[in-house]
């Protein structure tokens, strides 16, 4: 796209858009953030305003939310959702103020997605979950040509429309640089997971694995669920099999060009997996439940598949999987995955709504 354009980036607010990354979703808003501005848009980011200053933040929460209010999957925070209406009420003026050529909508509070509707002003909204139920018919109803949505993967966009996916939802595959996860064609004698410590991460499935595998396992990421690590990870912990905590994209790097193959345990409908083609492209084959969209991003040349929550088949796709040369998961991504065909896609469709748009921004500006 030659057209310099004016972004309003709207990121969900549970954690900072700063490394280290709780989890996609943050990590997927901070590069494209810093990928848009590569290209010489002027971007501004709604966000926590404990995000990377590095970027123009219009903060939607001073802190996140999670500082505060710690999510609890069983039990929110009954105080949660009124904070988050009165910031999301006070932030989606200045979203739809006119200031934007184009909203890049990454948080799913109804407020953005029905200013989108209701001003006409462009919205591409980027849907990074399965539907759940307080969101989907908001979504449903929102969608037009001048609010599009994009997926994740091709299982996603089934997901959230079973009765017939509408023009308005295109799916555009997760992307990273490559040049920040170096490939290496040394492969160590240890496996890797990395994610949010929660249960429907799977983490504890990747432990059984490989024990029963014999093989080694480190596991890295931020700690969600205390109890569940206590109960369902630390007694199995030893030399073999260790905790090594949360760290920086660059230090996540180095360990995955050590080790010899990744686990990807999702045990819910992953609508993607971005830790996935970070590590494929690191080198590593993987080793997966094949839920949600695994097969269709990993694909059969670069990983081995098990049942989901079949620990004693995921064991032998670990064996499977450590027969994969280390070059095919690298090609995968840079094929499929890379952060300049995403952000392709995503100008495409910024042009498409704010060609869509132009009627009514048109009689705004005569108004």
């Amino acid at each position: 796209m030659s057209r310099r354009l004016r972004i309003a980036l709207v990121a969900h607010p549970r954690h900072p858009i700063a490394e280290p990354f709780k989890g996609g979703m943050e990590a997927h808003s901070f590069h494209l953030a810093r990928g848009l501005e590569a290209r010489g848009h002027q971007v501004t980011l709604f966000a926590a305003g404990d995000s990377d200053a590095r970027f123009t933040i219009d903060p939607i929460l001073p802190v996140h939310y999670d500082r505060d209010y710690p999510w609890e999957n069983a039990t929110p925070d009954p105080r949660l959702y009124p904070l988050l209406d009165r910031h999301f009420g006070a932030a989606r003026h200045r979203i739809f103020s006119g200031a934007f050529d184009v909203v890049h909508n990454n948080s799913l509070h109804r407020f953005i997605l029905q200013e989108a509707r209701r001003t006409g002003l462009p919205c591409l909204t980027s849907l990074h979950v399965p539907p759940f139920e307080a969101i989907h018919g908001v979504v449903r109803d929102t969608v037009c040509t001048t609010h599009r949505a994009t997926v994740t993967s091709a299982r996603q966009n089934l997901c959230w429309w079973p009765d017939g996916v509408p023009p308005y939802s295109t799916v555009v595959h997760n992307g990273i640089d490559p040049t920040l996860w170096p490939f290496s064609s040394g492969a160590g004698d240890h496996a890797l997971w990395s994610g949010r410590i929660t249960a429907n991460k799977g983490p504890h499935h990747a432990v059984q694995a490989a024990r029963q595998a014999g093989i080694g396992l480190k596991l890295f990421g931020y700690m969600e669920d205390q109890a569940y690590f206590d109960t369902m990870i630390a007694p199995y912990l030893d030399d073999n099999i260790t905790y090594e905590g949360v760290i920086d994209g660059a230090a996540l790097s180095l360990e995955m060009r050590k080790a010899a193959l990744f686990l990807f345990t999702p045990c819910w409908d992953e609508p993607f997996g971005l830790v996935a083609i970070e590590a494929m492209a690191s080198g590593l084959p993987i080793a997966a439940f094949d839920q949600g969209a695994a097969r269709e991003i990993i694909g059969d040349e670069a990983g081995r598949f098990a049942p989901a929550q079949d620990v004693s088949a995921l064991a032998c796709a670990i064996r499977e999987a450590r027969t994969i040369e280390r070059r095919r998961p690298r090609g995968r991504v840079t094929s499929c995955f890379t952060l300049d065909r995403m952000i392709d896609a995503y100008e495409q469709l910024y042009g498409e709504v704010i060609a869509a748009a132009s009627p009514v921004s048109d009689q705004a500006r005569a108004g």
